[in-house]
């Protein structure tokens, strides 16, 4: 889902919140340099189709790297539902990212097992409010890996 494949030119909605609208404008506007670290962490952008609008959307997580992926957590604060950003990525895993000035064009697939157990350590190291979300809900909270397509 790269950039330059939108042959409609077609602008990722905004989030409804203004907040994180905002935080979204400024990191597209600076390419990450207003935006990346946030509140002390490192976010990125993604880019993804809604499952039921089919309009793109761009939103903010939080992530680290494992070598040539990026992860992310689909935490939604602890909450006993999943985030409508997973959800969409479920549907069609296709995902645009955005880390600083950096574009890739990555697959995203649940991490399960053992992957997950070491990859969600890592992220609880980035973030560690992810291990509180996790006491929060009785939904496990999913680990993601955006790679390469055909990697895996």
């Amino acid at each position: 889902m790269s950039d330059d494949a939108n042959e409609n030119n077609e602008e990722p909605l905004a989030s409804p919140t203004d907040w994180v609208a905002d935080h979204v404008r400024r990191y597209v506007e600076s390419d990450g340099a207003d935006g990346h670290i946030m509140n002390g962490v490192p976010c990125a952008l993604i880019t993804h189709r809604g499952r039921r609008s089919g309009r793109l959307r761009r939103t903010p997580v939080v992530y680290g790297r494992d070598g040539d992926r990026i992860v992310i957590i689909a935490s939604r604060g602890g909450s006993d539902h999943h985030p409508s950003w997973f959800q969409n990525l479920q549907a069609e895993p296709s995902v645009h990212v955005q880390v600083l000035g950096e574009h890739f064009d990555l697959k995203a697939r649940v991490a399960e097992g053992s992957e997950r157990a070491t990859l969600w350590e890592m992220m609880v190291g980035v973030y560690g409010d992810f291990a509180d979300y996790q006491k929060k809900t009785e939904r496990e909270i999913p680990v993601l890996i955006l790679e390469p397509s055909g990697a895996g």
